[in-house]
C-alpha cells in the first residue's frame, strides 16, 4: 500500500487554552497538492455542462490538427 501525503506529512493543530483546535498547520507539499485538487475540480467543474465526445472522436481531432501522430 502507497504511503499518501496526510501520512506522511500529517497536519498538526495549534490549540487554545481549552483544547480546542483553532488552526493548522500543513506541510509545503500537502498544501500545494491541495491546491492543485482545488484547482482541478474547479475545472471539472466548469466543464460539467460541456458536452462530452468519444476517445476516438478526439483522436481524430488531435490528428487533425497535428498534436498527436499516427
Amino acid at each position: 500500500m502507497a504511503i499518501t501525503t496526510l501520512e506522511k506529512y500529517p497536519p498538526k493543530y495549534i490549540v487554545d487554552s481549552n483544547g480546542n483546535k483553532t488552526e493548522v498547520i500543513l506541510s509545503i507539499e500537502l498544501y500545494e497538492q491541495m491546491l492543485e485538487d482545488i484547482h482541478d475540480l474547479t475545472i471539472v467543474a466548469e466543464r460539467r455542462s460541456q458536452q462530452s465526445i468519444s476517445l476516438g472522436e478526439m483522436k481524430k481531432r488531435l490528428n487533425l490538427n497535428g498534436t498527436l501522430s499516427s
